[in-house]
């Protein structure tokens, strides 16, 4: 006897994009909101660094070689891809057609310019900025992770300068003062577009509503 076919789904998923320059607490927060919400996952990444300590090949990322991450990209196999610190990290539409299909909302915690190219290439896709409360506190977060000489927190606060310039790509910006205050702000607005009510929180969460008054945060 043939099984019953799996329902389907009331929905399709949504892609929530989020990104933010480093030591905003970009991981952190998307930690914490995967972890509280059983409808939305991480999309796993393909990578070609090494793993960290703890790091699992499938779960964290997909870790493979410059090789055959070239070949995947060169297949058409990425939605996006990019390069960023020496190592490449990409997308794959597989991770993100299957689980959206099913109805289950995806996270994406990648960089700005694989936000640019999700802009580009997923119109249904959520665009979130998270931002430091001040350059100073940025700079602060960064010193504070102890890996990092005065070169390379020089060279990120430059590159976060020039990812706050792409700020226009994303449909909401929040400000990371506080962790449980972002995530609960980050978690309003994919609970407002589940339910269809997007208008409701860009009144509050909104780009043109958030950023003007940090326009000039990092210069």
């Amino acid at each position: 006897m043939a099984a019953n076919p799996e329902p389907a789904p009331s929905r399709r998923g949504i892609p929530f994009v989020v990104s933010a320059p480093s030591g905003t607490g970009k991981t952190t927060v998307c930690r914490a909101l995967v972890a509280s919400d059983s409808n939305l996952r991480f999309s796993v990444s393909h990578t070609t660094r090494a793993p960290r300590p703890g790091e699992r090949d499938g779960v964290d990322y997909w870790f493979v070689s410059r090789e055959r991450f070239a070949e995947l990209a060169a297949e058409g196999a990425f939605l996006e891809h990019a390069e960023y610190a020496g190592n490449r990290y990409g997308t794959s539409r597989a991770a993100i057609d299957g689980p959206l299909a099913k109805g289950v909302d995806l996270l994406l915690e990648i960089d700005v310019q694989g936000a640019r190219q999700i802009r580009a290439r997923r119109p249904d896709a959520r665009l979130v900025f998270l931002l430091p409360p001040s350059r100073e506190a940025l700079e602060a977060r960064l010193r504070g992770r102890g890996s990092d000489g005065p070169d390379v927190i020089r060279a990120r606060l430059e590159l976060a300068r020039r990812e706050l310039e792409a700020v226009e790509l994303f449909d909401y910006v929040v400000v990371n003062e506080a962790l449980d205050r972002c995530v609960a702000a980050v978690r309003e607005i994919v609970d407002a577009e589940r339910r269809g009510a997007g208008a409701d929180a860009r009144r509050v969460h909104g780009r043109d509503v958030v950023w003007p008054a940090r326009a000039g945060l990092l210069r």
